[in-house]
């Protein structure tokens, strides 16, 4: 018995949705703009956890975390985003990165933080699954949008 995968179940969203579909050049360039903003401030962020600054050092005294956790934070960041921008790794670069910002609002909530700061990465994960949505066509299958 073979292993099944997604595209081979005819009932499957995937198995109607064509890889190769064609996507309008401005609807491309957006979802790239999206995924590229949406990369830069990870890596950002990231790069703030491994250097450790004196403003993510106090961030991390407000919201209780040890600073020697800041390099394996960061280190996982980093390599959750390196999968983000790499095409054929993009979705699971999402996915580990909305894990990742699911933790901050957890995070933030705990802390009390203002709300701004609480919903900032529920925002940030939109913007950044709104760029993969938009360049990848299978998505739409998955996870259609309604007029």
């Amino acid at each position: 018995m073979s292993a099944m995968t997604l595209n081979d179940d005819a009932s499957s969203p995937l198995a109607n949705a064509d890889s190769t579909s064609k996507i309008s050049k401005p609807r491309l360039w957006t979802g790239r703009v999206l995924t590229a903003l949406a990369g830069l401030f990870m890596l950002f962020d990231a790069v703030g956890k491994l250097v450790m600054p004196p403003p993510v050092v106090d961030a991390f005294h407000r919201l209780g975390f040890p600073t020697s956790l800041g390099a394996g934070i960061g280190i996982l960041l980093l390599v959750s985003t390196v999968l983000y921008l790499i095409p054929r790794t993009t979705v699971l670069g999402a996915v580990l990165i909305s894990a990742f910002l699911g933790g901050a609002v957890a995070i933030q909530i705990r802390a009390g933080s203002p709300t701004f700061e609480t919903i900032f990465p529920v925002l940030f994960a939109i913007l950044a699954w709104a760029g993969v949505y938009l360049r990848e066509p299978r998505l739409g299958a998955l996870l259609p949008l309604r007029k």
